[in-house]
Order: structure tokens, then sequence, then C-alpha cells
């Protein structure tokens, strides 16, 4: 094995990375309405976001699903925070890399993941938001520039309520969705 190399020993924990961004201009949250047909929240807002490929990093990762999610070019794209979201097998997951990022106009173009929607902040829906998000956007608009980055796991319970541990804080649970 070359020095390079990283071990990933069977049965240990491992995830997969990815991205979510949330774009704004003046005080409009850029948020995607995922397709009728995708398999994780169809017909639900969402941020912006995807895989990290092997060959980039986050924040590259970042730049470029927004691109490709909506055409714009992030500018001041920063990370705000990190969330491990286990999924049902014990040993994997998905560690999710928070992003912001401005944008100079509201021109945008849809692409097959689905439609897009500027959403005023103050007004944001939350029955039609993907189940975190109400909670996870406020930490993301409370997080102040150059701050330090929040840090979240999540967890969910055998009725299929969504709990939210933020560290150091105490944890918020989401009701399960009907």
């Amino acid at each position: 094995m070359r020095q390079s190399e990283q071990l990933v020993l069977p049965g240990r924990y491992t995830v997969v990375p990815r991205t979510l961004s949330f774009v704004f201009h003046d005080r409009l949250v850029l948020l995607l309405r995922g397709a009728a047909d995708k398999r994780l929240w169809p017909n639900r807002l969402n941020g912006i976001g995807g895989h990290i490929e092997a060959h980039e990093d986050v924040f590259c990762a970042a730049r470029r699903e927004i691109l490709e999610e909506s055409g714009l070019t992030a500018e001041n794209l920063r990370l705000c925070g990190i969330v491990n979201a286990p999924s049902a097998t014990p040993s994997q997951g998905v560690l999710i890399f928070v992003f912001t990022a401005r944008a100079q106009s509201t021109a945008v173009r849809s692409s097959p993941e689905g439609t897009l929607e500027w959403v005023p902040w103050d007004d944001l829906p939350t029955h039609e938001l993907v189940d975190d998000l109400p909670i996870l956007l406020q930490r993301v608009l409370r997080h102040a520039p150059g701050g330090a980055p929040f840090y979240a796991l999540y967890r969910y319970a055998p009725d299929g309520s969504l709990r939210i541990e933020f560290a150091e804080e105490a944890p918020v649970a989401i009701a399960r969705p009907e």
C-alpha cells in the first residue's frame, strides 16, 4: 500500500460525501423543488447539492453542483455546517457539507433534478420543505460570515421521526410526516 492511500476497514462506519448549498439574492433563497419522479423528496423544496466526486474537494463540488443545477456561478461560497446522517445500515451514512453562496442575478435554469424557486426567507413554506430544512435553514440564516461551522447528527426514532442533535445543544425533534 502506498503511503498516500487511505485504509477503509470492513465494518467501519463509512460515509458518502455530499454538498447542500443555499444560494441567496437579497432576502431570497434559491430552493429546488424535486422532480416528481425523484426517489427522495419528490415535489419537496430543498437546497442545491449532490455527491462529491473522487477527484474534487468539497468546495469545488458545491460550486459545481450550484452551476449544474441552476446555471449560477456561486459568489461568497462558504461552509457553514457539517451534518452526519447515518443510514438504516449501521455502518453507512451520508456526510453533508452545508454551504451558503450569493448570486448577482435571479436568472436561473432548471435541471432534470427539479424546478428552481426563489423564496423570500421570511416566508418559507414549511409544509413544502424537506423534513429537516425548517430547522437547518434557521441555523444557516443565523450563521455569521466567518463564524465557525455548526455540527449536527441526524438520528431517526423507530416511529420514523427525525431528531437533530447540534454539537453542545439540546436535540431538536421533528415529527414524522403523515
